[in-house]
């Protein structure tokens, strides 16, 4: 969360957070600013929004990750992979593979559920970006995590370039990659499903909430900032 008595920063220095590259901001010394055991962070230089983030999951670039980050799996274990039509299985994020693929991470929160309701879209082709924070009005947290998607892929002009869109909801992972039918909801489900099928390639990936992800955790800011600035 961002604020006007943020300590003012030095510079911005490159480091790690979890398996991120981040921006970490630092004093005259070239140290991280610390506030409560948090320092702040943002993930490309040039954004307005700032994060701080516990100052445990920071660390210098030159160090390795911590062994917890990538536990060895068994060779016993299976690989449980989800079919869809138009769904893939998420995986941890590899920025060299979608170098060519317009992503979108998308996120909904609600104040209530039901309650005051924002969304938050996150736009990446190469090197471009683009932020969307939007307040909805009252709804409930799938109906914003819907929203997010539609509006994230309502922006997107170019149907013919590949399109990875992320999503940490089970909710619409599974409307929309999976077919599941939906109970409620049918009318803003079947608009969504028709912006789809504009697409040439299109797959919604799914990855897991408050777990470090870049984009994701981008997402998930700005569809809660939307909602506090509406409260403020």
């Amino acid at each position: 969360m961002t604020s006007d008595r943020n300590p003012v920063a030095s510079d911005w220095q490159r480091m790690w957070f979890k398996e991120n590259k981040v921006w970490v901001a630092t004093d005259s010394n070239g140290r991280p600013i610390s506030k409560d055991s948090k320092v702040l962070i943002k993930y490309q230089i040039k954004q307005d929004y700032e994060y701080w983030v516990n100052k445990k999951n920071v660390r210098p670039l030159d160090s390795p990750p911590p062994t917890s980050l990538h536990p060895k799996k068994s060779k016993h274990q299976k690989k449980k992979v989800r079919k869809g039509k138009k769904a893939a299985a998420g995986t941890p994020w590899n920025e060299a593979e979608y170098k060519d693929k317009i992503c979108l991470f998308t996120d909904g929160a609600s104040s209530g559920n039901p309650g005051p309701s924002g969304i938050g879209v996150l736009l990446r082709y190469g090197e471009h970006e683009k932020e969307i924070s939007k307040y909805i009005g009252n709804a409930t947290n799938n109906i914003a995590e819907l929203n997010a998607i539609k509006v994230g892929l309502s922006s997107l002009k170019h149907t013919d370039i590949p399109v990875r869109l992320f999503t940490d909801s089970n909710y619409a992972y599974g409307l929309l990659g999976l077919n599941w039918k939906p109970k409620k909801n049918q009318e803003l489900v079947g608009s969504i499903k028709k912006i789809m099928a504009r697409f040439k390639d299109l797959q919604i990936i799914k990855v897991k909430g408050h777990s470090g992800h870049q984009g994701n955790e981008r997402a998930d800011y700005l569809a809660t900032a939307a909602v506090k600035k509406q409260k403020s």
